[in-house]
């Protein structure tokens, strides 16, 4: 079958004025952004608030503008387009998923079909990987459906964060009913395992970057598409490093968000972080993945 058609990479940083609408709010369901915010993980009210599109906005790498078009891929290099997946309820709720396989909700498949459609009309994919996990694999086959791919390529080693005992727990109440867990968790040591078979920070850095080099070492001047997880995506943009955009921050990563790395032999570079501007006015920017920053 045909990969998606490419029609160009334009006006993706809602930072031209002319394209947005005339409030500088961006719809939800109750008439502005879906956010979650947490001040910890023993105590993490759900807020709501309202942001501006500037706010929401991708970061690009130093040097590129509102007007660029990403053409033909060069061969020395792949173009991976890595996605968080879309929204479930434990996301919305608040608990902590890990390993646990669960589905999207109604929200994250509706943001699954913004992103999908956006990918269909701005890139030429050539394949689609996913983690084997529900949430990533169902955000995938939307995705595929929509380019007219025949499958999702499915690779363990883009699953999120194993988290041990802390799984299925609401991330509120985490430090109380595993004090241990909780401080594995929160510890700064990249080599502190999460009780109950759970990854260390550093265990999750390899597994994560030794998958995304196999898979780019096998599409070089190709267009590609990866489903994966926040805390995945955090140890991904660890990994560019200095080739990160100027003025970037990992943040929240929030579902669906775009993110596009280029893959060479020796380099890993973030030509764009965080976009999310396919959610502008569909009503369904929500949260990004609660309190905890390792697990989505």
């Amino acid at each position: 079958m045909e990969a998606c058609q490419f029609r160009g990479f334009r006006n993706i940083i809602p930072g031209n004025r002319s394209d947005l609408p005339p409030s500088s709010k961006i719809p939800s369901r109750s008439g502005g952004i879906r956010w979650v915010t947490h001040r910890g993980l023993s105590s993490a009210p759900r807020l709501s608030t309202t942001i501006s599109p500037m706010a929401a906005s991708s970061i690009a790498i130093s040097g590129t503008s509102n007007n660029d078009v990403f053409g033909p891929v060069p061969s020395e290099f792949a173009e991976v387009i890595v996605l968080r997946h879309g929204e479930t309820t434990w996301n919305a709720s608040g608990k902590i998923q890990g390993h646990l396989d669960v589905e999207l909700n109604d929200i994250g498949r509706q943001q699954a079909a913004a992103v999908a459609d956006r990918i269909s009309k701005e890139f030429n994919v050539s394949a689609i990987y996913s983690s084997d996990l529900k949430r990533a694999y169902e955000t995938a086959q939307i995705i595929s459906k929509s380019c007219g791919l025949p499958e999702v390529k499915k690779d363990a080693r883009l699953r999120e964060r194993n988290l041990g005992d802390l799984q299925g727990l609401a991330f509120r109440e985490a430090a109380k009913l595993n004090p241990k867990a909780y401080q594995a968790l929160v510890s700064p040591k990249p080599d502190q395992e999460v009780p109950g078979g759970g990854e260390s920070l550093d265990q999750l850095y390899d597994r994560a970057t030794s998958g995304l080099e196999e898979i780019a070492a096998n599409h070089k001047g190709e267009q590609i598409v990866v489903v994966t997880h926040g805390g995945t995506l955090r140890a991904l943009y660890k990994r560019a490093g200095r080739y990160a955009p100027r003025g970037s921050s990992q943040g929240k990563v929030l579902n669906t968000s775009l993110n596009i790395f280029h893959l060479d032999d020796s380099r890993w570079v973030i030509k764009r972080w965080g976009d999310v501007s396919h959610l502008d006015r569909t009503g369904f920017l929500a949260s990004g993945f609660g309190g905890d920053p390792h697990s989505g």
